[in-house]
This record gives C-alpha cells, sequence and structure tokens, in this order.
C-alpha cells in the first residue's frame, strides 16, 4: 500500500486528508493502511490528528 500511495502522491492523485484516512485505517487494522512514519516519508510533514 505505501508504495502504491507514494506514486499516487507524486502524481498529485491523493491529497493529504486522504492519506491521513489511510494512517486511521492502520490505526484499526495493522497491514492494510500506513504507518505515520510513512504518512511523513509521503508527504513531508509530520503526521496530525485531523
Amino acid at each position: 500500500m505505501f508504495e502504491y500511495l507514494k506514486e499516487q502522491w507524486a502524481m498529485n492523485y491523493v491529497t493529504e486528508a486522504t492519506l491521513k484516512k489511510y494512517v486511521k485505517l492502520e490505526k484499526k487494522k495493522p497491514g492494510a493502511g500506513i504507518t505515520e512514519e510513512q504518512y511523513q516519508e509521503i508527504t513531508g510533514t509530520p503526521y496530525e490528528e485531523p
């Protein structure tokens, strides 16, 4: 999922809000989303709860 979202981010197909939803998903179902660290790697900004 991480590599896919990283590519989508590079092509401007996903927003920060979408990536935050994947972080929340990861917290509920480990392995289904991305971690806070991966969020930061993709966006370049630290993850903050909305």
